[in-house]
């Protein structure tokens, strides 16, 4: 017994002193600060200090205008078609390549990373040439009499695109690290497919899966390169909220504009906080 105290007395300070200096640590956490602090709070700060420069007043008339309201009512509509979209895809996908092996697995893997690579208004100008009165499916999409590109549709589609991989590049590790020892434990024990995946797969993923959504809703409520290119800013009609900003900064009209954003803004916020009160409850599981 005396031994293993001597060993972890002897071990405490040789950890002490292959730490940092005091000014090292200091000066590293001075350096994040101050990065911080020019490229998030100062940008932030501008935002809702530009929005209400002329007053609550005017800021209540530039985010209640109906131009603004159909554009956050349209971003909300996307966002809220694009989650649960890459919410399945993302659990099927993630369950396929961490509990099977199949050919095409390190296809599927490589496809999944696909809009990383790929720039929004290239994803956009896809669906343009697929969907355009021009594209590939254009004339049959004319005589079904649809409209995808510069409609809803559209915007609905570059949405999930941009935002897919998400979902499941945060489910493919939890599952990864999880096995399959309980599955096979639940179906040898009778447990149907749909029985494994809602008492045991579901339950030891799902804060992988709840991240996962919350960035994705991130990304699609934010996303401006692809809505761009397929909604053809009709405004009030096509318009996102990003759409939204872009036409009022360009009309001069510079405080409506950073009210709009702080709308963004906000909605970046609560996407933050909730992020934050799952990664709390998962490092206090």
């Amino acid at each position: 017994m005396a031994g293993i105290v001597q060993a972890r007395a002897s071990v405490i300070p040789r950890r002490r002193r292959i730490s940092e200096p005091v000014a090292v640590r200091w000066l590293l956490t001075g350096v994040a600060l101050v990065f911080l602090a020019l490229f998030l709070v100062l940008p932030l700060v501008t935002v809702f200090a530009e929005a209400f420069e002329q007053g609550f007043g005017a800021y209540l008339d530039a985010v209640g205008e109906p131009d603004a309201l159909a554009a956050l009512r349209l971003t909300l509509i996307a966002a809220a078609f694009a989650v649960p979209a890459n919410l399945v895809f993302g659990v099927v996908a993630g369950w396929a390549i961490a509990k099977f092996r199949f050919p095409g697995k390190s296809l599927l893997t490589t496809l999944i990373d696909l809009p990383f690579a790929v720039s929004p208004v290239i994803s956009g100008m896809v669906f343009v040439l697929l969907f355009g009165r021009q594209g590939f499916l254009g004339p049959w999409v004319a005589e079904q009499d649809l409209r995808i590109v510069f409609a809803v549709p559209g915007i609905v589609l570059a949405t999930v695109f941009v935002s897919f991989p998400f979902v499941a590049r945060e489910v493919i590790p939890v599952m990864e690290a999880a096995g399959t020892q309980e599955e096979e434990a639940a179906r040898v024990l009778g447990a149907s497919g749909l029985q494994t995946f809602f008492r045991v797969t579901l339950p030891n993923i799902k804060w992988g899966v709840l991240y996962g959504a919350i960035l994705c809703n991130a990304r699609a409520m934010g996303e401006f390169g692809a809505v761009s290119v397929v909604s053809g800013k009709i405004r009030g009609e096509t318009n996102t909220l990003p759409l939204h900003v872009e036409i009022l900064y360009n009309e001069y009209m510079f405080q409506a504009a950073f009210a709009v954003a702080s709308l963004l803004t906000l909605l970046a916020v609560l996407t933050l906080i909730v992020k934050t009160i799952l990664e709390r409850r998962v490092h206090g599981r």
